[in-house]
């Protein structure tokens, strides 16, 4: 699987898009505003003179979202500035995704987002100049998984909804006699993603991948932010050791289940199925900690593991079940079926062709709406906030 090439969200503004099926996502962003704010706060505070800052948003995607962190994050300069009695700096805004990335509809947006900025500086609220000549968005195409931007060139890093994401499909490691190591499939026979059934090589195999593309990320940045800059990243992992437990891959595991009713009908190939894993990973807080310690350019700042639904709600009682009516499943089924379509259908049409793409996700609707009306699933999303080491 070439993740750079299928590794995108749907495109343009139709019924399946990401544009009209993330607000989860939107979810996600606005649960994890606290600790942006916070980061941003101490980083103004520790830049008191500095004139120009550099942003990026990694992963950026494409929709309404796009802007939604960058927007989020240019408000609490400004209101931090008007607080400590100072001019807002020249903020250099980068967005970020693989080449892939559907960054025509972002460009599109951009118009209004500056008229929105404009509109803060003429009620007094803002830059206290034109918006588009002190925030200066630019798009930069590439994998977070290597150098992005010149050496200390950032100050700030901001990413939501896109570490979870690996950057290539874990391959099993086979030692031979000669000592020759060679790659082999996972042997995830009927699987996806990591499942109760899969073998300890492919637990193996996911957990160092990540390890590895974590270790990658980390050592890029700690290259590209100056001494002091900060990083807030959001993605959804786990809070126990176990990685197939039901927070953390039965998303999955659904979708297989769907997959698999097709192919006992004959319209997929069952041996499709077993080839294909998803470049997902749910990484637990110790392994989070573990790569971050290993490479050693960051200290925690703030680490927070909280449950969510899969509509993206926070869940405040962790031991509440909410009881659904089967309508109310059934629709729900439906929500979070076009939300997981919007991110995964580019993934899944090079290997079971664009034609079963409706019947799929159709399934795939009945069965997490039937889940929804026996149980209350939740994701756990990971929001760390780190120093760049002085």
């Amino acid at each position: 699987m070439e993740v750079m090439r299928i590794l995108h969200m749907n495109k343009g503004n139709g019924e399946t898009s990401y544009a009209k099926n993330s607000t989860a996502q939107s979810n996600i962003i606005s649960l994890g505003r606290r600790v942006t704010d916070e980061a941003l706060k101490k980083l103004m505070i520790s830049n008191l003179e500095i004139s120009s800052i550099g942003i990026a948003d990694l992963g950026c995607s494409t929709g309404p979202n796009s802007l939604l962190s960058i927007s989020n994050i240019v408000d609490t300069i400004q209101n931090l500035c008007s607080d400590l009695d100072r001019p807002v700096p020249e903020l250099r805004v980068s967005l970020n995704d693989l080449p892939s990335n559907d960054f025509n509809y972002i460009f599109a947006s951009l118009p209004e987002f500056y008229d929105r900025l404009n509109k803060r500086d003429n009620d007094g609220l803002g830059f206290g100049r034109g918006g588009g000549e002190s925030c200066f968005v630019s798009a930069v195409p590439g994998s977070f998984y290597g150098r992005l931007f010149p050496r200390q060139s950032l100050h700030f890093v901001h990413s939501s909804s896109s570490l979870h994401w690996l950057s290539q499909v874990p391959c099993s490691e086979v030692e031979k006699e000669d000592g020759v190591v060679i790659t082999a499939d996972l042997n995830n026979k009927g699987k996806i993603y990591l499942s109760k059934t899969s073998p300890k090589s492919a637990q193996k195999a996911y957990a160092l991948q990540f390890q590895t593309d974590f270790s990658v990320f980390l050592r890029s940045r700690s290259e590209e932010l100056v001494p002091g800059g900060r990083m807030v990243l959001s993605f959804l992992g786990r809070s126990m050791p176990d990685p197939t437990t039901e927070e953390s891959c039965y998303q999955w595991e659904l979708l297989a289940q769907a997959l698999m009713s097709m192919a006992n009908e004959g319209i997929v190939e069952k041996e499709k199925i077993d080839a294909f894993n998803a470049p997902y990973y749910a990484a637990s807080s110790e392994e989070l900690k573990m790569a971050i310690d290993e490479e050693g350019s960051f200290s925690i700042d703030r680490l927070e593991i909280s449950p969510i639904d899969w509509e993206g709600g926070s869940i405040v009682d962790e031991s509440y079940d909410i009881v659904r009516s089967k309508p109310e499943a059934l629709a729900s089924g439906r929500r979070v079926a076009s939300t997981i379509r919007a991110v995964v259908e580019p993934m899944l049409e090079p290997t079971f062709g664009e034609n079963v793409m409706d019947e799929l996700f159709e399934r795939y609707a009945k069965i997490v709406g039937e889940y929804f009306y026996v149980s209350s699933p939740r994701y756990t999303n990971v929001n760390v906030s780190l120093v760049r080491a002085g």
